[in-house]
């Protein structure tokens, strides 16, 4: 199956081997890791506040948030070499996983 977030990985992973001019995404592979960080907790403090804000009626703000931070994520990714593949194999794992959540659901359900 084909993913957008697949399909921007390989797309930034292609602007740091080949960077090209006026690419907001190669300035910040030049900028480096702590850019590419403070830009990763800034997108993330904006999508808290937005996730704030919002409700279920007006919800464009969060999604526009979540959608930056999830590009920023990527570039990280990509300038710490971990593969997005590495990332869906986790979630994937996860997803699988019987965990403490669930158990932590079914006692509480079994008090009620």
């Amino acid at each position: 199956m084909n993913c957008v977030l697949s399909d921007l990985y390989k797309l930034v992973n292609g602007r740091k081997n080949a960077p090209e001019a006026n690419s907001y995404t190669s300035y910040l592979f030049e900028k480096g890791l702590d850019k590419i960080l403070k830009k990763c907790g800034e997108e993330c403090s904006e999508m808290i506040i937005a996730a704030k804000n919002s409700d279920e009626n007006s919800t464009e703000e969060l999604k526009n948030e979540v959608a930056d931070l999830l590009y920023h994520i990527i570039v990280l990714c990509v300038q710490s070499n971990v593969t997005w593949h590495e990332i869906e194999e986790i979630m994937s794992g996860r997803s699988k996983k019987i965990g403490n959540l669930k158990q932590f659901h079914n006692a509480e359900n079994d008090l009620l």
